[in-house]
């Protein structure tokens, strides 16, 4: 039970709370940081081994987690020397298993991670990616209209629903065994590519819990509404 979680962006979208520490130690509630509520839930899951890909502010991010012992898992640590984005920093580790969970450090819901993993193991997938469902609410009036440009059809401000990846997916260690080491490489250039080589990826829709914290107002909704939070994340705060 293996994970990887990706720890190494600047945070740019979240200051000035990421002004002076790292975004995975961004506290919530007053109690947790962010990332200390991840490796909880993992820990619950039954997952033994986290590996943290770390970049920026580095140094405060190791000082804080140690070795994870106070989380009863093995914590160590990948370092970026420059952004490798979201995959690249996979190739640097050398002791992945076959199969393993890997997530963005920002990400809070009450998905199974263990359930997950199984299923992927289950299907032989080089891949498997959770998905949301995403309102996308349009602020304008919507026109389409043919090739001769006569109205067809309008739309007062139209609310359009997307899958959109979670920043929670698996992969087998093929995938990364084929890139090559040290250098950037996307979450899009994987889809991409593997799209292009046949590569077998599963999408697992989730209709649970999701909260991307990454933008300054979602991260002031979390903060505000913790004990509600944590309670659905099945985090005690007593």
């Amino acid at each position: 039970m293996r994970a990887v979680i990706l720890a190494g962006g600047k945070g740019t979208r979240l200051r000035p709370y990421t002004t002076l520490i790292p975004k995975p130690l961004v506290p919530l509630g007053g109690r947790y940081s962010v990332l200390e509520i991840v490796l909880m839930q993992l820990a619950q899951a039954g997952f033994t081994h986290v590996t943290l890909a770390v970049n920026h502010l580095s140094q405060l991010v190791q000082a804080y987690f140690g070795d994870g012992s106070r989380w009863n898992i093995r914590l160590d640590y990948s370092l970026e020397d420059q952004p490798l984005s979201t995959i690249g920093p996979l190739t640097l580790i050398d002791d992945l298993p076959d199969d393993f969970l890997v997530m963005n450090g920002d990400v809070l819901c009450d998905l199974d991670y263990r359930a997950f993993l199984e299923a992927h193991v289950a299907r032989g997938a080089d891949v498997s990616v959770a998905v949301f469902r995403r309102d996308v609410h349009v602020d304008f009036g919507v026109l389409r209209y043919n090739a001769g440009f006569d109205l067809e059809h309008f739309e007062e401000k139209p609310s359009l629903a997307f899958d959109v990846s979670m920043g929670v997916f698996c992969l087998n260690r093929r995938v990364t065994a084929a890139l090559a080491r040290g250098r950037p490489y996307g979450f899009d250039n994987l889809m991409l590519d593997s799209l292009a080589h046949g590569r077998r990826v599963k999408v697992v829709p989730f209709d649970g819990y999701w909260l991307d914290i990454g933008r300054t107002e979602d991260y002031e909704y979390a903060d505000e509404h913790f004990a509600t939070l944590a309670a659905r994340l099945g985090i005690g705060i007593a």
